[in-house]
Formats: C-alpha cells, structure tokens, sequence
C-alpha cells in the first residue's frame, strides 16, 4: 500500500494527473487535477483501490485531505468517485458544519449524493471530525472579481473537469454565464469558483 508519491507532475488532465517516479507514470485521480502543475515536483498522498477488475490510485494535496477521504469513503453510499467530488470543494469546514448541523440540503448539492446518503453521512460523521479543522491544512475559500467577458481554455478545461467528477451539464450550464465574466488566471481559479457557485445555486 502506498502512503505518498514525492515526484513530477508530468501531466495534467480534466480527469487525473500523472506522477512520476524513477521513470515509471502513475495514473493518479484527484479531486481538483489543475491545483497541480506540469513539470512540478509534488508530493502527492495516496489511497490504492483494489477491485477485481482494476487498481485505482488516488492523490490528495496533503494528509488532512487523504484523512477526510477515508472517513467519507466509511460511509455507506459513498464511494471513491463520490468522495473526490466533496473533496473538490474548498470550503472542507462549511462541509463539517454541515454535517454536524445535519444540513442535508447542502450535502445533496454534491454529484451521487442523494437524500439518503446525505442522512448517512450525518449518521456516520456527526461530531467525528473536530480534528480536520483549518490547521490541519485545509485551503480556504477565495474571493474573485468578476468582469464582463472571459472566455478561454482554462474555462473549458474547468467545465470538462466538472464532468469528470460527476456534475450534470444542467448543473454546469446554470452557472456557465457567471464563470464566463470571472478574471480569473487559471484552470485552477475557473474551477474553485464553479464548484463554490455551484453550491450555491
């Protein structure tokens, strides 16, 4: 079982990135494959899913984030595609508050996550995760300016990502007029500012 990958980032994708280490690629998910950048070394943390048809690796930012994985992928419902979607989210304490303030309408604001999985993960989590708090190195929210008319490869990249974890083109067409106004820099910038609309709408 792997802990962590300390290499390059070769390759960024909608979907994955790949790491490589002693010249071997490895083809690792992410919640938010554009935090990261080509040519870059990283050390990435890993969970290794083993299934009968496939060993799937899965890469957090830090450990706090791979430690949140885990509780989530516990509960029943959740599975790994699911939890990288919630993980994509910056806003990882409104997700704890949510929890605890057993706040099913925002839970179910997340792709795959229905009524019953939000019931699921309060029943399973409430009051469990006082230990990921921010200095467990969660990253914060950002505020960023809007303007009228921006639009770029970064924007599509960050829409195709949307796809990549589970959202529906309803759910991205809603906010798409909002995030072509956005002055934002990179992939990365498009894509926290789609996920934090989209948990608002």
């Amino acid at each position: 079982m792997y802990e962590y990958f300390d290499g390059l980032v070769t390759s960024v994708t909608p979907y994955y990135i790949v790491v490589e280490i002693q010249g071997i690629g490895y083809q690792v998910y992410v919640a938010n494959p554009f935090r990261y950048h080509a040519d870059s070394k990283k050390k990435v943390y890993i969970y290794q899913a083993v299934r009968e048809n496939a060993i799937t690796l899965y890469g957090f930012w830090n450990l706090a984030e791979k430690n949140l994985f885990l509780k989530l992928l516990n509960v029943s419902g959740i599975g790994p595609k699911s939890a990288l979607a919630i993980l994509a989210n910056d806003n990882h304490l409104g997700l704890v508050e949510a929890i605890n303030g057993e706040n099913i309408t925002y839970l179910t604001k997340f792709p795959g996550v229905g009524k019953k999985t939000a019931q699921q993960i309060i029943l399973d989590l409430k009051g469990k995760l006082e230990d990921l708090d921010e200095q467990s190195g969660f990253i914060g929210q950002q505020s960023l300016e809007f303007k009228e008319d921006a639009t770029n490869s970064n924007l599509v990249e960050a829409l195709a990502a949307l796809d990549a974890l589970g959202y529906t083109k309803t759910e991205t067409k809603k906010i798409t007029k909002q995030l072509k106004q956005l002055n934002a820099d990179s992939t990365d910038d498009y894509l926290r500012a789609a996920l934090k609309l989209l948990m608002h709408n």
